[in-house]
């Protein structure tokens, strides 16, 4: 039984790995030359049955670094206006600064070794944050550097769909379309997202991992 429960930690269930989802928004595709304009993080926690649930948010409107483009078809696609003075925007280094603190606690807390960046599309996401963490001299990135919980492609195995709102859908999680784009809304429903293709795949008996010693007298009997 005891054996059972440390497998219902966050720690064991991620090989020591302290899942984050992220979404950003940008100016462009290009992590080293565009803006990064907006970027939200939910942190994940375990009940104590090993179910997977969403635990804490932060979200931060960007301030483009100096000398950033900013180019008008991505600022067209996410109606952001990244001259608005009421978006609040705050600096790359105190956005990123704010989530790394959040989630080295969340590495403490949890046990784990290192966070590892849940995202739709994780490539772009993660290019974006290492290149603004990179800007800001922030030497502590809690994050695995390449490797990642890609939901796209988690999603193309389990339900069938890429698309973050027709993966959604496609798993009984709803999905408003007119707030699509909005990192903090993105970051929400990629987290809800996330945690029913683990829960999901608990349910149907892949975890806990049935030992193979077990496996091999399930079957000799």
């Amino acid at each position: 039984m005891s054996e059972l429960k440390e497998l219902n930690t966050l720690s064991d269930r991620f090989r020591g790995f302290y899942p984050v989802v992220i979404d950003v928004e940008t100016a462009g595709f290009n992590a080293k030359t565009d803006a990064l304009l907006e970027i939200a993080a939910v942190t994940l926690k375990m009940d104590e049955n090993g179910w997977l649930e969403k635990d804490e948010t932060l979200h931060f409107h960007v301030a483009p670094f100096e000398g950033a483009i900013l180019q008008p078809e991505a600022l067209a696609f996410n109606g952001i206006d990244p001259h608005n003075p009421l978006r609040g925007a705050v600096s790359e280094y105190e956005a990123l600064h704010a989530i790394f603190k959040l989630v080295r606690k969340g590495i403490k807390d949890k046990g784990c070794n290192r966070a590892i960046m849940v995202a739709h599309n994780a490539t772009f996401d993660l290019s974006f944050m290492n290149a603004a963490a990179e800007r800001a001299s922030l030497k502590r990135n809690p994050f695995h550097p390449f490797v990642t919980f890609d939901t796209a492609a988690l999603s193309g195995l389990v339900v069938g769909q890429t698309v973050l709102a027709k993966a959604c859908i496609a798993a009984g999680i709803s999905f408003d379309s007119t707030q699509a784009h909005s990192a903090l809304y993105d970051t929400q429903q990629t987290a809800d997202l996330f945690c029913e293709l683990v829960n999901r795949w608990k349910r149907l008996g892949g975890w806990p991992l049935v030992p193979a010693e077990a496996h091999d007298q399930e079957v000799d009997s």
